[in-house]
């Protein structure tokens, strides 16, 4: 899971970052440090965030004002050297409310509390995410060209991903169309044996794979005959099951 600490103390921030990604699970993807700067990272990346570990007195003003620039859909940690803000928290997307100085256990705590919610939502909401049954996944896409419409089979598709907010789907013969739909949508049709969603970006043809090497931070780096221009990085977090896929 993606976390962004927003702390103006800089020692803090650092400590923090330290503790959460302790937890493999966790991996701490920005620290800011005002309230101008959440919102501006936040207008535009809040869908790659997971989780909000949050301070209340930040130097530009308490960070409540954030909520009332931009609405906030992730969970919040508050962690805070003041105790008399805990109902204006919970108001706020708060799961937890952590008083400083903390503790390496209050934080891993509270990272507990936040998996054990994540995966009670999750659980809840399966059987509107299930994989169609085999045999009812998506066998072809169509896909605009000049003046007429083609139709390109699954199996002869390597990779989709996103590029400019748009997916296209690249063909093992190097050609490359616009796909006008969510890679979401795209994940949820295709046979999750034959494909597999490496980051938010990619998701990527079993048959594409010929081989993996090791890359910085604990990802890895997919090696293919497809002539592109960006590197195809397995993010940490899906390195292991990306592995038992290649392997199934």
């Amino acid at each position: 899971m993606n976390v962004l600490i927003v702390e103006d103390e800089l020692h803090t921030s650092k400590l923090l970052k330290e503790i959460i990604e302790q937890d493999e699970n966790f991996l701490v993807t920005e620290r800011l440090e005002s309230i101008a700067e959440a919102v501006q990272y936040l207008s535009s990346h809040q869908s790659k965030i997971d989780l909000i570990f949050l301070d209340i007195q930040l130097a530009d003003g308490h960070s409540f004002e954030i909520f009332s620039h931009i609405e906030i859909t992730v969970p919040v940690i508050f962690c805070t050297a003041y105790d008399e803000f805990t109902l204006q928290a919970i108001k706020n997307n708060g799961i937890d409310y952590i008083l400083k100085p903390f503790k390496e256990e209050d934080i891993h705590a509270a990272l507990q509390k936040y998996q054990r919610l994540a995966q009670t939502f999750r659980q809840r909401a399966a059987p509107s995410l299930q994989f169609p049954v085999s045999g009812e996944y998506q066998h072809s896409f169509l896909t605009p060209y000049r003046d007429k419409t083609l139709v390109k089979n699954v199996k002869d598709i390597a990779l989709f991903f996103i590029e400019w907010e748009t997916v296209y789907m690249y063909t093992f013969s190097g050609e490359k169309f616009p796909l006008f739909k969510n890679l979401e949508y795209i994940e949820s049709v295709c046979n999750p044996q034959q494909f597999f969603r490496i980051n938010r970006q990619n998701l990527i043809n079993r048959d594409a794979v010929l081989s993996i090497e090791p890359y910085f931070n604990r990802k890895i780096i997919i090696q293919t005959n497809l002539k592109l221009t960006k590197n195809l990085i397995v993010s940490r977090l899906k390195v292991t099951a990306f592995k038992e896929w290649l392997e199934s």
